[in-house]
């Protein structure tokens, strides 16, 4: 069951549309289930004799003694606004029960307490089967506004608790960082004009995109431009930097032919232009020759920064953690961007769901993840990966978010676990898209027997704990393939495999041959290394520097688009 506060100043408007046909003409049967007093609320649903105008002079007849005591000035945005709806599958609710739950929000919401004569006049108005909309007057009989700090949150809260005895979906509770839900005007827009996803979810996937990419704000809103999205900053009077920022989508525009704005803030908190400047200091993305001669670097970096960020989970400072989870939000962006293959859909989508869980109520040291952003902001700029670094990478990212899950849950962050959860199964599908293949070509190109058989000793030798559990993995031959090159590349085969079997995971991972593959991929080829550092070579320019373009937006699930505050 989710609510949604809002609040306005049109009250006759508001009831119009409660009681009218719908904008698509969804509306069946519009009436009051609940009221303050039933007896004093003419219903325009079910009395003929009844008006908008009627109900909304008796919904306002507070707030107009309020004004008369002001001096004719009406309070601002008095008009409380919260829908209530269920979820889908959950069994059709009679009006008596949408009636309870109506007075039990009022009741939490401070908008009308139990017991309270004096408390805001309010309605409830059903016009489909699957919810209903309350709507009040913030303004009391004794001439005080309700105490509605947190609303939205208490709402939320007593809804939890009216699922669990009405036998509805439980849905996970949030903490006030989820982005705005599309409206139905919003949503009834993109479907009109056959979009799956609505302008304000486009603009946040590429602010996303964007943010991820570049080095520093003003970069940020140059890409943004280039991509068709109009711009608009708001300057300070007095220092004239920028303390604001509006977009909005090519296209756009409302009924008098205008661009629709969406603030940055609201598309999505962490999108406000001070939390930006948190995560984009004016960073120089290395641009050495080096990239130019081992374009695996960018790789190899992001890959052993998010290893770090493993670890950084377990050591119990709470904002590091969160910084390197929003830097991996970040990652999962460039990692689909730089990334070829039928499972970059996938991975694009694993960076959308990650959205959720890349923000909490722990306030985030970004500082903290310094190494992994920039890391990442070096794959946006890279080249394609040589080898099998760029699926090394994701098996990479397939620990990391399970291990936000774990995080998100063990700190009761029901949202983010579950958006973390979502994540994972998307880097899953990706990861076996993109690996089958290549494990099977590894394993299809293994050495003789006798080299085999010796590579067996050295994992005896290096790794007895888990030498048995490896020699009968599926994949076993796959690694030998790997230990192969990684001997002509310079490395010896038994110090190689004791220095990457000490790194986590190798206890609890079911195929521990699969997991030495792909970090044994990661290491640098040594022969090169040294030809490289033998190299007299001066004076050569790198080349021009190009992030990739922005992944493309997906469409979210449903229940993603709800605001669970």
């Amino acid at each position: 069951m989710v609510p949604d506060v809002s609040t306005g100043s049109d009250t006759r408007g508001l009831i119009a549309y409660l009681f009218g046909p719908g904008r698509r003409d969804e509306h069946t049967d519009p009436h009051i289930v609940a009221a303050w007093d039933m007896t004093g609320a003419p219903d325009p649903g079910r009395d003929p004799e009844a008006s908008y105008t009627l109900l909304a002079k008796r919904l306002d007849h507070h707030v107009d003694l309020r004004t008369r005591e002001l001096g004719g000035k009406k309070p601002p945005q008095h008009v409380w606004h919260c829908p209530v709806r269920t979820a889908p599958g959950d069994r059709y609710l009679t009006d008596a029960e949408w009636a309870e739950v109506a007075r039990r929000i009022v009741h939490a919401t401070g908008i009308a307490p139990e017991g309270d004569e004096k408390a805001c006049r309010w309605i409830a108005v059903r016009h489909a089967d699957d919810h209903i909309h309350i709507m009040a007057t913030t303004v009391r009989a004794d001439g005080r506004r309700p105490r509605t700090h947190h609303d939205g949150q208490r709402a939320q809260a007593e809804c939890r608790k009216i699922e669990a005895e009405f036998g509805l979906r439980r849905l996970k509770s949030g903490d006030l960082t989820a982005p705005r839900t599309p409206t139905g005007a919003e949503r009834a827009k993109a479907e009109r004009q056959d979009q799956t996803v609505t302008a304000r979810q486009r603009l946040r996937e590429q602010a996303y995109a964007v943010a991820a990419a570049v080095r520093n704000e003003a970069d940020y809103f140059t890409v943004l431009q280039s991509l068709g999205i109009k711009v608009k900053t708001r300057i300070g009077p007095e220092t004239g930097d920028v303390i604001g920022y509006s977009l909005a989508a090519p296209g756009d525009t409302n009924a008098a032919g205008e661009p629709v704005w969406y603030g940055g803030s609201k598309l999505a908190p962490d999108l406000s232009i001070n939390r930006l400047r948190e995560r984009l200091p004016d960073q120089k993305v290395a641009n050495h020759p080096r990239y130019v001669a081992d374009p695996a670097d960018p790789w190899r970096h992001t890959t052993t920064a998010i290893h770090t960020a493993h670890t950084v989970l377990d050591t119990g400072d709470d904002a590091a953690a969160q910084g390197q989870l929003a830097a991996f939000g970040d990652a999962l962006y460039n990692i689909a961007s730089a990334t070829t293959g039928p499972h970059r859909a996938e991975l694009r989508a694993a960076a959308t769901a990650f959205n959720r869980a890349r923000r909490s109520a722990t306030r985030a040291d970004h500082q903290a993840a310094t190494a992994l952003r920039k890391a990442a902001k070096e794959l946006a700029y890279a080249s394609d990966a040589p080898g099998g670094l760029a699926i090394a990478l994701l098996f990479t990212t397939m620990y990391l978010a399970r291990a936000a899950a774990k995080w998100h849950e063990q700190h009761g962050h029901e949202q983010q676990a579950a958006a973390a959860e979502e994540a994972l199964g998307h880097l899953q599908a990706g990861y076996q898209q993109a690996a089958t293949p290549v494990l099977a070509d590894l394993t299809h190109r293994a050495p003789r027997a006798a080299t085999a058989r010796r590579y067996e000793q050295d994992v005896r030798a290096a790794l007895p704990d888990h030498a048995n559990r490896i020699l009968t993995d599926p994949t076993w031959t796959a690694l030998t393939t790997t230990l192969a090159q990684a001997e002509t590349a310079g490395h010896n085969p038994r110090q190689l495999l004791a220095e990457v079997g000490t790194q986590r995971e190798l206890d609890s991972a079911e195929h521990p041959a699969e997991v030495l593959t792909w970090r044994i991929t990661t290491q640098p080829n040594r022969r090169t290394q040294a030809a490289r550092s033998r190299s007299t070579i001066s004076g050569t320019s790198a080349r021009p520097a190009t992030p990739h373009p922005p992944a493309t937006p997906v469409a979210t699930r449903p229940e993603e688009r709800s605001r669970h505050r």
